[in-house]
């Protein structure tokens, strides 16, 4: 695996010029915001080296190198998903290569459901903790010592230094956040109402099917992490007649998109 992820972060590290300390990987409806980065060069994933391939629509499926809030960076426009198929290796893979190519921090962006009865649609939750309710951990089998523990503390995953600053930004550019729980599950179905139920009594606040997985990875090699979570559908819907559908999702996070794209922006400005 180790030779894998070096084969291909040489292969990228020969068609860029300057080493991203940032990454940022861009959920549903959420790829809009690699148009700002600045000198942009663009590597579409079928062209990498041992890279997954993105399979859903509203991941478009491209490595962006740039410029953004006046850093280096790096970000994925599609991630992959457990539902289509990757073992978790495969979907964590990138953020193995992105930790070669020397970045240092991740910032993750998702569609989330809204399980706390205070979220409406359209919100932006902070990330302060997750569930890992994936039937699998992507850190499973023989550790790489190169990257990271075999038992990595996972009590602050989430960076508290970043959770502050994106919560200063969100005052100054009167963006209101909300807080919370990101449970993730395999999917690709939408969750039932007994789901929803049952995740709420863990203790989560919103759902999806991603984020957990990179999280992990990246935490276990040492990079900080931050994360947001557009919340595009809610657990007891104003019409509980109408059914959530992935365009819906998209839709929603794809309005949602300047505020993220403001916060996100800033908050490399900040680090």
């Amino acid at each position: 695996m180790i030779e894998l992820i070096k084969t291909t972060a040489d292969f990228i590290k020969s068609k860029i010029s300057a080493t991203p300390e940032v990454a940022i990987i861009l959920g549903s409806g959420l790829g809009g915001l690699a148009n700002k980065v600045e000198d942009a060069i663009a590597i579409a994933y079928k062209d990498i080296p041992n890279f997954p391939v993105s399979t859903v629509e509203g991941h478009s499926g491209k490595l962006i190198f740039g410029t953004l809030g006046g850093k280096n960076v790096v970000a994925m426009q599609g991630r992959f998903h457990y539902y289509e198929g990757y073992n978790m290796k495969e979907v964590t893979f990138p953020v193995r290569v992105m930790k070669m190519l020397g970045v240092k921090y991740l910032i993750v962006s998702n569609a989330a459901g809204g399980l706390n009865p205070n979220f409406k649609v359209g919100d932006i939750m902070l990330i302060n903790d997750h569930i890992n309710f994936f039937p699998e951990n992507p850190l499973r089998g023989k550790n790489m010592e190169d990257f990271g523990p075999r038992f990595p503390d996972m009590s602050k995953v989430y960076n508290p230094e970043l959770i502050k600053i994106a919560e200063n930004i969100a005052k100054q550019e009167n963006i209101a956040l909300q807080k919370g729980v990101y449970i993730g599950s395999p999917g690709p179905t939408l969750e039932t109402k007994a789901e929803y139920r049952l995740f709420r009594i863990f203790g989560a606040d919103a759902t999806g099917m991603s984020t957990v997985p990179e999280v992990i990875v990246a935490h276990h090699q040492g990079m900080k992490c931050f994360g947001l979570s557009v919340i595009t559908n809610v657990s007891e819907p104003i019409n509980p007649e109408e059914e959530t559908t992935h365009e819906e999702v998209q839709n929603v996070a794809g309005i949602v998109q300047p505020k993220m794209t403001t916060i996100i922006t800033k908050l490399i400005e900040n680090i």
